[in-house]
């Protein structure tokens, strides 16, 4: 798995506003999986959810219908619809090559 670099460094916004986070990749494979994480201060990482990507696009692990994504050929968005406290965090993105 490899950590992707997020778009923006920071991103803020009011309660129930939407937020969408963007991270771009390169990847000489057409089949890729993204992933995203979040990470409350003094916790763990938590999954969020994957989606597949370029010739894996429909594959998808969403266990929290909260969170929307989409993915193009070089990059993946997380959309939050309607922020709360609780989405305070630090947001990751990562990839993968299946096998």
């Amino acid at each position: 798995m490899s950590l992707l670099h997020p778009d923006k460094q920071d991103v803020s916004s009011k309660e129930g506003e939407s937020v969408t986070l963007s991270c771009s990749y390169t990847a000489t494979s057409d089949y890729i999986y993204l992933y995203w994480y979040r990470q409350h201060s003094n916790q763990g990482p938590q999954f969020i959810l994957f989606k597949g990507a370029r010739a894996l696009n429909g594959n998808e692990h969403n266990p929290d219908k909260q969170f929307k994504s989409t993915t193009t050929r070089n990059s993946t968005q997380l959309t939050i619809p309607s922020l709360t406290i609780a989405d305070t965090a630090i947001y990751y993105c990562a990839q993968t090559v299946a096998q």
